[in-house]
């Protein structure tokens, strides 16, 4: 599933051909996405200008003058700038047609993405409303996430992992993050001292904005906004590496289901 650096990495590809343009149309082959796209919808859009493409977690905001179009892409979505012209394939579920003749184009295998609209403030939408900080924002610090891990028993893994505590930590960047903060994944939140939070933090910043460079993760569906692979799988430390040598003192990396999702780890560098 496409994480934040893969969504981010898409929104800076398409921006520059969305912004400040207007929707000559929208043309929706699919309506049976993960929510029904709003009966409607092409006639709500229709002529509207895009103000600005932001990032909210994982959800790509469309501010138009008139509202805002929330994109999700699921599992498998990416999104193409392509002449309109151009012959939909097979997936293609829809096209948002912008003036000058090119279109955005979702292409969705699964159907698990999503287009919906929002005519108020989308920071009050049911899906954004009730999610933590920003990884890369101001707000997100080492005495914040001390905070609420005070007292909690889970594994910080899963702390971490919670996107009503903090957005974008997707489950390869949090095994790569606890990784160079040197913490094991299965460590309960109360048994980490501010300190190590700090450190945490850091590397969270760190392996999210080196992942945002490189372009995203490519392990199976996503592919950035031209259609290239993203190469932060290269970079990978511990994630899928499993009886690998451990890139700091050769150790074999271990793997471990924590909050039913895999995590991979050194035994003798987390602690």
């Amino acid at each position: 599933m496409p994480e934040l650096p893969e969504v981010e990495t898409t929104r800076r590809g398409i921006a520059p051909y969305l912004e400040g343009k207007r929707i000559a149309a929208l043309r929706v082959r699919e309506r049976r996405l993960r929510w029904p796209v709003p009966e409607g919808l092409e006639a709500q859009v229709a002529g509207a200008r895009v103000q600005a493409l932001e990032r909210r977690a994982k959800y790509l905001l469309l501010r138009l003058d008139c509202g805002t179009l929330i994109l999700h892409l699921g599992m498998s979505g990416s999104l193409r700038v392509l002449p309109a012209t151009d012959p939909p394939q097979r997936h293609d579920h829809l096209d948002l047609v912008l003036e000058g003749g090119y279109c955005l184009r979702l292409r969705d295998p699964r159907r698990f993405g999503a287009l919906l609209w929002c005519p108020d403030s989308p920071e009050a939408h049911p899906l954004l409303r009730d999610l933590g900080p920003e990884s890369l924002s101001a707000d997100f610090d080492g005495p914040y996430l001390a905070q609420v891990a005070a007292g909690r028993r889970v594994p910080v893994k899963s702390l971490i992992m919670d996107s009503g505590v903090v957005v974008g930590v997707g489950n390869i960047y949090a095994s790569e993050s606890l990784f160079l903060a040197g913490i094991h994944p299965q460590r309960a939140c109360r048994r980490i001292s501010a300190a190590r939070y700090a450190r945490l933090v850091g590397s969270i910043r760190q392996v999210l904005t080196a992942a945002i460079q490189q372009g995203g993760t490519t392990l199976r569906d996503f592919r950035q906004a031209d259609g290239s692979p993203g190469y932060f799988a290269l970079s990978l430390r511990v994630y899928g590496r499993a009886g690998a040598p451990c890139p700091r003192c050769g150790a074999p990396i271990q793997a471990r289901r924590i909050g039913q999702r895999s995590s991979f780890f050194c035994p003798h560098c987390q602690h």
